[in-house]
Formats: C-alpha cells, sequence, structure tokens
C-alpha cells in the first residue's frame, strides 16, 4: 500500500505569507520523520492529514481517497492516531476509560497498557498521572483504533532526556508491532536517527530534502574524526586565544580560536564543530 499526498494551501505566517506545497509518496509501514524550522507548515501539513484543516489537493491511502477535488472523508472515517505534545486526555476518565473510549476492544487495550507498563496505573487518572506517563497513555489511546496512519507532533519535546528515550523505544516497538505507517514532527537530530527510516525536511511549505536519515542527517565528511552543529554563545578572551562557546544539544562545548580565526564568528551564528587530525575546529554553517 502507498500514501500518496499531493496538497497546496496558502498559510498567513508571522514572518511572511508562503504556499505549503507538498508531494509525497511513502510506503506503508514507513516510520518517516518531519523536520525544518518552525513556521515551515509541519504541523499544519499533519492536521491536513488528519482532516482538521482545509487545502487543495489530494490525498490517498491505498485504494481510499481521502481527499480529492470533490470529496473530503471526514476526520473520524480516516483511521488515524493522532499524538499531541500537550496529551490531550480526558480527565473525567480513567487510564483504562480513555482507551475504550475509542474502541471497546479490551484485549487490545490491556495488550497495549502491557506493552507500555501502564497496567498498574489502567483505574488512575490523568490528573495524578506524571507527564511521561501521560504521553504513555496518549500513545496507546492513538493505538486503540489500529490506525493505517500514526501522526505524532513533537509529542516528546516536553520531558526529560531519560523519559524521551523511554518512549521512543515504546514508539518504536508500537511502530513494529502494529506495522503502522508512522509520521513525526520532531527537532531532535538524535529522535529522528533512532526512530525514522526516512525524513523529510520542510523549509517555507516546501520540501527541499528528503532521504535516508543517515544521508540526510550525517554530517562528518573525509578526515574529520566528528561534527556537531550547535549556536556560538559567547566569544571570551583567554591570554592570547579566545575561547568559543558553543551550545549542542544541552551540553556546551568551548573550542579556542586564535584571533583571525575570531573575527569571522559574532555570537548567535550557527556553527559546526568539527576535528581534523584532532585539532577541534570551528567552521560557519
Amino acid at each position: 500500500m502507498m500514501i500518496q499526498i499531493k496538497i497546496n494551501k496558502r498559510l498567513h505566517g508571522s514572518n511572511a505569507d508562503m504556499t505549503l506545497d507538498v508531494d509525497l509518496s511513502i510506503k506503508e509501514g514507513s516510520f518517516i520523520a518531519l523536520t525544518g524550522q518552525s513556521g515551515s507548515g509541519k504541523t499544519t501539513l499533519l492536521r491536513i492529514l488528519a482532516g482538521l484543516e482545509e487545502a487543495d489537493g489530494v490525498i490517498k491511502v491505498g485504494e481510499d481517497i481521502w481527499q480529492e477535488e470533490s470529496l473530503k472523508i471526514p476526520t473520524q472515517k480516516r483511521h488515524i492516531g493522532f499524538v499531541f505534545q500537550d496529551y490531550a486526555l480526558f480527565e473525567n476518565m480513567s487510564v483504562l476509560q480513555n482507551l475504550l473510549f475509542v474502541s471497546k476492544d479490551r484485549d487490545l487495550a490491556f495488550k497495549l497498557l502491557e506493552m507500555t507498563e501502564l497496567t498498574q496505573l489502567e483505574s488512575r487518572m490523568p490528573n495524578t498521572l506524571s507527564g511521561g506517563q501521560k504521553q504513555r497513555v496518549s500513545l496507546c489511546r492513538a493505538m486503540m483504533s489500529r490506525p493505517k496512519l500514526l501522526l505524532m507532533d513533537e509529542p516528546l519535546s516536553a520531558l526529560d532526556v531519560e523519559m524521551r528515550n523511554r518512549l521512543q523505544r515504546e514508539i518504536l516497538a508500537l511502530h513494529k508491532e502494529f506495522n503502522t505507517t508512522t509520521i513525526l514532527v520532531s527537532h531532535d537530530p538524535s529522535e529522528i536517527y533512532k526512530l525514522a527510516d526516512r525524513v523529510v525536511v520542510l523549509s517555507q511549505g516546501k520540501i527541499v530534502k528528503d532521504g535516508r536519515v543517515k544521508e540526510i542527517l550525517r554530517q562528518t565528511e573525509g578526515s574529520q574524526k566528528f561534527s556537531f552543529r550547535g549556536e556560538l554563545l559567547d566569544i571570551i578572551k583567554a591570554d592570547v586565544v579566545f575561547i568559543a562557546v558553543v551550545s549542542i544539544g544541552q551540553q556546551i562545548v568551548e573550542v579556542v580560536l586564535d584571533e583571525e580565526e575570531m573575527k569571522s564568528f559574532k555570537i548567535g551564528d550557527e556553527v559546526q564543530v568539527s576535528t581534523k587530525a584532532f585539532a577541534p575546529t570551528l567552521s560557519k554553517v
């Protein structure tokens, strides 16, 4: 089965108007990461796929047409699972009731709770759960309809590193168990690398990169020993040299520059920290 997406929508962004213009073919069972700068159209694309926003064009899932010129299938008939960043659980329902609201299949509900180690919490109310537990419930609820397409909009961005790593493993396990086609919006390169088999990069509503994760994300070339992208936070003078302070993910890295090298950088630059012959170097991206 193939999912065919060819949509067009005019967007009014905070910086400027743009057109979301996407033409994608996705194989059944794929795990697609959708990334790019904020405002590039990622969340809007998910909402269009879910039927939550209007757009021109065609969406076809196998032999089923979800959208074309004279037809639009409503959200509840699209066999979609949607996991938001904010959990969106029913606060007046227990964990188990949240799942059974989607489908009365108790066997499936208990299987999902067991896979995500939530069985002991089935009677708990959402307001008694941690953020990580809520997101696991949200993920289970999304799988209750055995969706053809699972859409996830930065579902782990508010969680700490340990919980993110755990949920990444659980997301991958569920994806494989149910052979669901998954589209994940994420800004986290390590998350994309671990989960996805294909990455699509959006910029100003257009696809600018599309390919295998390792080909798109890897930056180290030739004789470089490593390569990381980050933001230049500060330049500090130390004796006859300068120290470039760079933020890479959740880490702070310091790189020594001479005066001539220092002149080509300014605080706030997006930079690449790499090394050749074990000597760290800094270059603009």
